[in-house]
């Protein structure tokens, strides 16, 4: 292919040009045929495409047609979070396996049906025969995320009924994906670390005996060494991760692909390939990078005016990676604050007490503060915005001692439980494959014979 490509450089140079310029399409052409780009109203509110009972995202007020902002809200199943957290930490249990429960079954569980549905989720955590060996070790990846989409869809041939959507079926099949989605990451980065890092391989076998944030600390770390502490902040991040309605994007890709009726597999495997995207799931990684070019560039870390300075840069489009953008601030939905950001800026800094790491943790406090000070004045701006859950939660995956690499799976190991409960959503109450409009504005021409085009 390379000896073909070299052979026809200067046609294939030409024909990649031409396609960048065939596909752009006017502005204008949007504006005339009201397209709601991004499925986004003008106001840049969502278009409303359908109804979900999993979860609700609240982070603004509609009145007489104006938009205003208010504290933000998640709710699980009509659950405050905060409620479900709050819960949990009163009764010193972790939440993650409840959050679980709650949202694909609608209900908060019982102390007989928690106990059971936990002890579900340990027995379904061993991998098929020879699948580390076969499926992971013998083909890794450099980025997790494809490999785990990849583990996914390679599951299907385990399965000895992958293909019914009968509701028992898909929720076992969800159930088992939760279950093993963290034996999965922590065997996928173990074999990425030994191949392209030339560490170690360790591979370890999870424990019949720990939670969901215990087993995958337990797998990650070569020790098997953790902190309450260390616990009990994985589990509040897997939590919060859990579920956020159906119209963020890889929710909805979920809803879109069920939506076909196609099997558990391709549907969850859809899903983390769209969680990949940085505009998504990958948030938190660049927040991260952001991070440490303003900790480089910025001297004295306690220096509001030189920390604005930077932010200002950032802004304008002349620091960082010139997009303009202060990654981590603001929301689609959330106005005046995002509550899993809440959330995490209180375990952050009691964390950054523990791991020494409290000037750091003040570096983003005051980030936190002055972007949209900066914001207003660079883009004569009034549009309120706040700190979303990606801006704290890198940080917080640092003193954890995760790598940069393990963000966004963590992310997906969470979050698919939102996925499973919206395609059994789509399952149940869908009915319609998802089929929005898009309409032609090609110019019309007429074929031409090969020996007669120029």
């Amino acid at each position: 292919m390379k000896n073909c490509i070299e052979q026809n450089k200067e046609i294939i140079s030409t024909l990649i040009d031409s396609v960048t310029q065939r596909d752009a399409i006017s502005p204008e052409l949007y504006h005339k045929y009201n397209v709601k780009r991004g499925l986004r109203n003008s106001d840049g509110t969502g278009v409303l495409v359908g109804l979900t009972a999993i979860g609700e995202v609240h982070g603004y007020m509609i009145e007489d047609s104006d938009k205003i902002p208010s504290d933000g809200k998640l709710l699980y199943r009509g659950i405050q979070l905060k409620e479900i957290l709050k819960g949990a930490v009163a009764e010193k249990r972790y939440a993650f396996e409840e959050v679980c429960f709650l949202i694909l079954f609608g209900k908060l569980p019982t102390r007989d049906e928690l106990q059971a549905f936990s002890e579900l989720l340990v027995s379904l955590r061993k991998l098929p025969p020879n699948f580390v060996e076969d499926m992971i070790i013998k083909a890794p990846s450099p980025d997790i995320m494809n490999k785990l989409a990849r583990n996914i869809l390679s599951l299907y041939s385990y399965d000895n009924n992958p293909d019914s959507t009968e509701i028992s079926n898909v929720i076992m099949q969800s159930i088992s994906l939760i279950s093993k989605f963290p034996i999965l990451i922590a065997n996928s980065y173990s074999a990425k670390r030994h191949v392209y890092n030339d560490e170690s391989l360790i591979i370890h076998t999870p424990s019949d005996k720990l939670s969901t944030a215990e087993n995958f600390l337990y797998m990650l770390r070569p020790s098997h060494e953790y902190t309450k502490e260390e616990v009990e902040t994985l589990d509040l991040c897997l939590a919060i991760h859990a579920e956020h309605g159906g119209g963020n994007n890889s929710a909805f890709t979920t809803h879109v692909v069920s939506s076909s009726g196609t099997d558990t597999y391709a549907a969850i495997s859809s899903a983390v390939n769209s969680l990949k995207g940085p505009k998504h799931g990958g948030a938190s990684t660049t927040v991260a990078l952001m991070f440490n070019e303003i900790k480089e560039n910025v001297k004295d870390w306690s220096d509001e005016a030189e920390i604005k300075a930077y932010l200002t840069k950032i802004v304008k489009g002349e620091a960082f990676d010139r997009s303009g953008l202060i990654y981590g601030m603001g929301h689609a939905i959330y106005t005046k604050s995002d509550p899993r950001a809440v959330l995490l800026k209180a375990k952050a800094s009691k964390l950054a007490q523990t791991k020494n790491r409290e000037k750091e943790f003040l570096l983003y406090d005051a980030v936190e503060r002055l972007a949209p000070e900066v914001f207003a004045e660079v883009k004569h701006s009034d549009k309120m915005i706040c700190s979303n859950v990606d801006f704290y939660s890198g940080f917080v995956y640092s003193m954890l001692g995760i790598s940069e690499e393990l963000y966004t799976p963590l992310f997906a190991m969470s979050r698919v439980v939102g996925w499973c409960a919206h395609r059994i959503e789509e399952i149940v109450s869908g009915g319609r494959i998802i089929r929005p409009a898009y309409k032609s504005v090609t110019t019309k021409s007429i074929y031409v014979p090969l020996d007669k085009r120029k």
